[in-house]
């Protein structure tokens, strides 16, 4: 049987469950996501979006697009950042911190080519995306 990790916003008035392991895990560098996380880089763990469910206050999580490819949500009551889906890829972002029972594990930093802090992990580096996630595939040195 798969593992079910839960997590929960800031407040805890919202509570997600994640089945299984995420199919990738990572850094990403993009103005974008710093400006969202109010951070210099962003943690992401990706599920399908059919492993991922909102447990208990799904009324009040708030939604925000600023572009097709992100759908950004959150709690709110706190503003705690809960989760992305990015419907294009058919994948959703539960931010790492989100769920504590989950090693974080990253394989590679995303849209390196924006990064504002420089991270030497021996990681692979893209410039955007891979090119399976319509990206260039790139890859830029450390």
């Amino acid at each position: 049987m798969a593992e079910i990790h839960k997590g929960t916003c800031f407040c805890g008035a919202v509570e997600i469950e994640a089945t299984g392991e995420p199919v990738g895990m990572g850094y990403c560098h993009c103005e974008s996501c710093r400006h969202w996380s109010a951070g210099p880089v962003n943690t992401f763990t990706l599920w399908e979006p059919e492993k991922v469910r909102v447990t208990r206050g799904a009324d009040h999580l708030g939604q925000y697009n600023k572009t097709p490819n992100s759908d950004r949500k959150w709690c709110r009551k706190c503003g705690g950042h809960v989760m992305t889906g990015h419907p294009g890829l058919k994948l959703v972002d539960i931010f790492a911190a989100i769920l504590p029972d989950v090693a974080f594990k990253p394989g590679v930093h995303v849209n390196y080519a924006e990064t504002v802090l420089p991270m030497k992990d021996g990681l692979p580096k893209q410039r955007d995306f891979p090119a399976e996630f319509g990206g260039s595939g790139e890859l830029v040195p450390e």
